[in-house]
């Protein structure tokens, strides 16, 4: 009876951490779209500063690089590493949009960006699922729960019935 119970804890605890997973995600989607802003509005800025000096995006860029100061340099490869991730960021929030509810867990699965990820966790606010993909995730929790507290138990449960009711309440 004990065994039931506890099982009835582990598949209630799976569920409500599973039931977050949507939320997590949308929350993951909004701090993805802030970065994209930021972003831009820097290499907008360098664009701008650019555009004053009659230089293209590339050529400021390739200005940058070519400066014999290292920090200056330096410059010129994070302002082209931003614009590539600022692209990188934007595909992966128009693959959001594409997506239905479930693949948008599959896609977070498989392609989040760690330190977005991480600040979205640290802001994280759980809510109470009221979407379809928050009901099945809780419901899909709950018998992961269940599951996984039964298959760690079933050794116990094999040796409680070898040895027979007789000894086994002893």
């Amino acid at each position: 009876m004990i065994l039931k119970r506890i099982a009835l804890f582990f598949a209630l605890l799976g569920g409500i951490f599973t039931s977050q997973l949507p939320e997590f995600a949308q929350q993951y989607r909004q701090r993805l779209g802030g970065a994209i802003d930021e972003i831009r509005r820097m290499i907008g800025d360098f664009d701008a500063d650019a555009a004053r000096l009659g230089l293209s995006r590339d050529q400021g860029i390739e200005r940058l690089k070519a400066n014999a100061d290292p920090l200056i340099r330096s410059r010129g490869e994070h302002v082209e590493s931003d614009i590539a991730r600022a692209d990188r960021f934007e595909r992966q929030l128009q693959a959001y949009a594409e997506a239905g509810p479930f693949r948008r867990l599959g896609l977070f699965a498989r392609e989040f960006e760690p330190d977005i990820a991480r600040r979205a966790l640290a802001h994280f606010e759980p809510a109470v699922p009221v979407t379809g993909e928050g009901l099945v995730s809780a419901i899909g929790g709950f018998f992961a729960g269940w599951f996984l507290f039964r298959l760690g138990t079933a050794p116990l449960q094999r040796r409680k019935r070898r040895q027979g009711p007789a000894t086994a309440g002893r």
